[in-house]
């Protein structure tokens, strides 16, 4: 498996269809190096993003979990 490291340095839009929320997003992103303290784990690829962005990120997610919700039949609530 490839590991990169995803610097999020601007969220441009989210929207959800099909069970799937979609998120434009400016991003650096570079194939990570194997770090030392990670010894005895699983590679895995690792996100970066400023406070700023993870509450932008979160109150986005919020709005669009509520969409999800208010589409659903009462039934499924």
């Amino acid at each position: 498996m490839k590991t990169h490291t995803i610097e999020l340095q601007r969220i441009k839009s989210m929207s959800n269809s099909h069970g799937l929320v979609r998120a434009r997003v400016d991003a650096a992103v570079q194939t990570a190096q194997p770090r030392d303290d990670d010894a005895g784990h699983e590679p895995s690829s690792t996100l970066v993003l400023t406070v700023e962005n993870a509450r932008v990120l979160v109150l986005l997610l919020k709005q669009q979990l509520a969409d999800v919700d208010a589409k659903k039949a009462r039934s499924q609530r």
